[in-house]
């Protein structure tokens, strides 16, 4: 399994985490998912999970004009997206604390 497979799964939650720190645009969320290693990713990868986002009501967005181009489509989190982010890390966190232990086992 390659680490873009894995990616997948965890992907919304890590864009949530992302977008609750500041409203952010498509292109700055991927170089801030870059920034913690994630250079697996594209802009092109985060945008249909960003647009069920919208729907599912997790982050809302704002179009705002761009001093170095066309207007840029700014995200940020709900309350919804906030909660949905807590649940993540919550599951998240116990996900790594079971794989961690099972592979501790295995060294």
């Amino acid at each position: 399994m390659t680490s873009t497979q894995m990616l997948k799964g965890i992907l919304e939650g890590c864009l949530l985490a992302v977008i609750s720190e500041q409203e952010v645009y498509g292109y700055e969320m991927t170089k801030k998912l870059e920034s913690y290693g994630f250079d697996m990713i594209s802009e092109g990868s985060i945008y249909p999970l960003l647009i069920r986002m919208k729907k599912e009501e997790l982050v809302t967005t704002t179009t705002k004009a761009s001093e170095s181009g066309p207007k840029r489509k700014y995200y940020s989190i709900t309350d919804k997206g906030k909660e949905e982010l807590k649940s993540f890390i919550s599951t998240w966190d116990n996900m790594s604390n079971c794989v961690n232990n099972l592979l501790k086992e295995k060294k």
